[in-house]
């Protein structure tokens, strides 16, 4: 895989795109289109817009999936809160990641190459399935598509919780929250921004994690969710 995309001058990544303040460096994940949509806050724009409207300065995030990096960021860039702490299961995403924080001079977020297991019985590591794509790269394996197989290093969700003691819960990781939210301790978020899967557990699936949120207090919040995509939090 090309590395990042350096500009031989002045040795600084070459910035390709900037959404809502926060300058996005070129590299491979990124193509015309995407560029296209990260400038038009578009890509991921709903998880951005419901983060934004629930994250305070005294909140700690933690954001489950980083992605390339770019909602964690707007989220450290714009809600400031005092510490954002991303974890991203796909290893070959975490350079990029790391240069966005750093193009940007974020000193509040962080990214560790890990999966967040909820589960008691909690494998050392979990096979991660790499696709062409990274938004089609996931810890279930799809049927019909090539991928790479890697091994992941996990970590206990209630351990992390406990250590980071967050606030706000971001989570898109391509349809494992149904594992996730089964067995996980809830009580100490106030808010939350997660994207469903229908297609990875199918709509009963997406109706039960949305069961497990109503039952854990938390209220979604209508103007800022779609079928897919829900911002919700703890009535004050």
């Amino acid at each position: 895989m090309r590395g990042l995309t350096v500009n031989e001058q002045t040795d600084l990544p070459e910035i390709a795109a900037e959404c809502l303040g926060v300058r996005v460096p070129a590299s491979p994940f990124l193509h015309e289109k995407r560029i296209e949509r990260i400038n038009a806050a578009q890509y991921e724009g709903l998880e951005m817009a419901g983060a934004l409207h629930v994250v305070r300065p005294d909140d700690v995030v933690l954001e489950i999936g980083a992605g390339i990096g770019l909602v964690g960021a707007v989220i450290a860039a714009n809600a400031k809160p005092r510490a954002v702490h991303s974890f991203e299961a796909n290893p070959e995403l975490i350079p990029a990641i790391e240069a966005l924080y750093a193009a940007n001079g974020l000193d509040n977020i962080s990214v560790r190459n890990a999966v967040l297991v909820s589960a008691p019985d909690r494998p050392e590591t979990m096979t991660f399935h790499l696709h062409s794509s990274y938004l089609g790269s996931s810890l279930i394996e799809p049927e019909g598509r090539k991928t790479r197989a890697v091994e992941v290093p996990t970590e206990s969700f209630a351990e992390v919780c406990a250590a980071l003691k967050p606030t706000v819960l971001v989570m898109d990781i391509e349809g494992g929250e149904l594992d996730l939210l089964r067995h996980a301790d809830l009580s100490g978020f106030r808010a939350m921004v997660l994207e469903f899967h229908p297609k990875a557990y199918g709509i009963g699936g997406m109706r039960e994690c949305k069961t497990i949120l109503r039952a854990s207090g938390i209220e979604r919040i209508a103007e800022k969710s779609v079928r897919t995509v829900w911002t919700c939090a703890r009535p004050d």
